[in-house]
Formats: structure tokens, sequence, C-alpha cells
């Protein structure tokens, strides 16, 4: 009976001996170096891994940063903060960036966008590609408000209002990921100290344009004409708006007979 357990005793320390051996043999051959620059890089990242560095995550972009493939300051949610600490890690000088957010080229709300029909189906912006006119508004190039931008942004930082996507400048990281949700193409991300942008992305001619939405751009030039700064221009009936250019004194938007454009 004791020759029994001192025999399964030994067979067990054997085998965890020889599991012990094997592993420290694999843990040599398969060793991988750490780039400790990268780990610490990795641990300044706020690591939300949303992306919008055009990294896959936070721990692509580390790497990228380390391998000197990538700036210091290119996580979008961190911001200036983060880009001081990472460019603090790489022994450079944090390089000035401007802090950008989304916006949404739109005022089309249930009241000011004309309707051409009642819609039932899927409330998928995606999913209005499918259907007659790329949507129920009289706009093709309106904001459909069911929300696909919302349900992408991982900081809540957008919401649909009154059937048209809105903005919170102060929540907006700027990760892009409402940039690509949206099938019209409505948003995109301007610098966030910019003065004035055109509410509008139609670039159909002006009588289609006041048909389908009380508030759309009809490419008048009235805003090219009056602005101090040659900051505004038309281009294919619609107008835009030279955030580096524009001085903010909003001639622009008191001239525009549409209202298309608005103060940010």
């Amino acid at each position: 009976m004791i020759s029994g357990v001192l025999i399964a005793t030994a067979v067990v320390g054997a085998v965890g001996l020889f599991i012990g051996l094997f592993l420290g043999v694999a843990g040599i051959r398969f060793h991988v170096d750490v780039d400790e620059k990268e780990e610490a890089v990795l641990a300044a990242l706020p690591g939300n891994n949303c992306g919008g560095c055009g990294f896959a995550g936070c721990s692509g972009l580390a790497a990228a940063i380390a391998r000197g493939e990538a700036p210091v300051n290119a996580c979008p949610v961190g911001g200036e903060t983060v880009g001081r600490k990472v460019a603090a890690i790489m022994g450079v000088e944090a390089q000035e960036g401007k802090r950008m957010v989304a916006f949404v080229a739109c005022q089309g709300t249930c009241e000011k966008a004309g309707v051409d029909y009642a819609y039932t189906g899927v409330e998928d912006c995606s999913m209005q590609a499918f259907v007659p006119g790329g949507g129920a508004k009289s706009c093709d190039y309106g904001c459909l408000g069911f929300g696909s931008c919302v349900k992408a942004c991982p900081f809540d930082a957008i919401h649909v209002r009154d059937g048209v996507a809105v903005v919170d400048k102060e929540a907006c990281k700027a990760c892009g990921k409402c940039v690509a949700a949206c099938p019209k193409h409505l948003i995109s991300l301007v610098p966030y100290d910019s003065k004035y942008q055109v509410a509008c992305s139609s670039r159909e001619k002006g009588p289609a344009v006041m048909k389908a939405c009380s508030v759309g751009c009809i490419g008048c030039t009235l805003c090219k004409r009056n602005c101090p700064a040659q900051a505004a221009e038309i281009e294919s009936f619609l107008a835009r708006i030279d955030a580096e250019k524009c001085v903010g004194c909003g001639l622009c938007a008191e001239k525009c007979p549409r209202k298309a454009i608005v103060k940010h």
C-alpha cells in the first residue's frame, strides 16, 4: 500500500519536473523580445481601440509609433495631452496638432425637409440605398435620421434630433467612425475652432433644392461675393467655407438667403 503511494508520488513528481523543464526550454526557444518603448506608448494611449488613428487599435498604433511609422500625436482621442506623453517616451518634441471634430452638413429636419412618402421599413441608414430615391426625404443628399452614425460612435457624441444627426463638439474625439458609417457622406472632420460651416450637402441646382428643403444651399454666390477674406467658394452649386481663410466675420451667414451657413 505504502509502496503504491510512493510510486504515484514519484510519477507525479517526474511528470511535473518534465513539464517544468519543457516549459522552460520552450520559453527560451520561442522568446519574443518586447520593445519597452512600444509598451510604454501603449500604456500612455487611452485604450479605446476605436481605430480613428488608422491602425488596428491602440496596440497597432503603439507599434507604429515605436517603429517611427506614425507621428506621436496620431491618437485623435488622446489629443494634445497624450501626444505630449508619447513624445516624451519617444524622446522627440511634441508636434502641434489641430483638434478636429465631426460635422453633419445637413439641417433637413422633419419641419424643413420635404417628404416624398412614408417609410416603414428597416430603420437603418445603410439600408436606404435600396429604397427608391435613397430615402423618404425629398432631398436625395439629406440626413436619413435613422442613426447609423449614433450606433457607430463609441463616445456618445452624436444624436439624432428631429430627423437629423447633430454632433456634440465637446464630446467628439474625431475618431471618424460616424464619417465611415454615413451612407450619404454628410459627415466630415472639420477644425474644432472653425467659425462657420455650410450645413448642406446638396449639389442640385437652386430650383430643385428649394422644392426639397427650406434651408438648402442654392449656390447663389452671395456668400462668396460678400466674404472679405475670400473664404467662401461655390463648387457644383454648393457653397464651401475654407476654415483656414475664414476670419469669423459672419457676413456669409448673414447674407445667405437660405440660412444654409451656420456658426460652428
